[in-house]
């Protein structure tokens, strides 16, 4: 078993949101860095995951989970997940819970898919989805189906990486973009 904690920024206590990272790809990464960095300047509480180690996927789901439903929030207030690739484990609890969120290259392929694309089509809170192309764990046509805003990124592999770092950091910026978009219009 991994090991893990939660690193909080103060900001507004009826603003919250949790960064749930990927495996291998912690919240360091551009696309939950930027995102994260744009929330807590809007004066959002920012709630950041860290792994201590590389758990598999049933650890993410049971950890995940039980990290957003461990969230008091006051009546009236807000909570946001911003969830990369193995943090989209947590999708079937936030969608229990009625969270919205935004579910970066989240597992909608492959044999471990089945729970969070099951809770990507029951979902009814606002939601973002973002995916490439290129990336094996990505099902663009799921995608669309579920009412959530969908960014697919043309030739995006896993980490909605292009090859051209121009053009890769422009996606960075539009993901971005969109995060703040749905924070604002909680």
């Amino acid at each position: 078993m991994t090991t893990w904690q939660i690193s909080t920024s103060a900001g507004d206590p009826g603003r919250v949101v949790s960064v749930l990272p990927g495996s291998g790809y912690t919240a360091q990464g551009p696309l939950l860095w930027y995102p994260a960095s744009a929330l807590r300047a809007a004066g959002w509480t920012v709630r950041t995951f860290v792994w201590d180690g590389t758990p598999g996927w049933d650890e993410a789901r049971d950890v995940y989970g039980q990290v957003l439903r461990d969230v008091r929030m006051p009546d009236g207030g807000r909570h946001l997940v911003v969830a990369k690739s193995l943090g989209t484990f947590a999708l079937p609890v936030a969608v229990e819970l009625g969270l919205p969120g935004a579910w970066l290259t989240p597992v909608l392929a492959g044999d471990a898919s089945g729970p969070v694309r099951d809770a990507l089509l029951a979902g009814s809170a606002p939601a973002l989805i973002a995916g490439g192309t290129a990336d094996r764990l990505w099902d663009g046509d799921l995608a669309a189906s579920s009412g959530a805003e969908v960014l697919e990124v043309d030739d995006g592999d896993h980490s909605l990486e292009v090859g051209d770092w121009r053009r890769s950091h422009e996606i960075v910026g539009r993901l971005t973009a969109a995060v703040e978009r749905l924070a604002a219009g909680l």
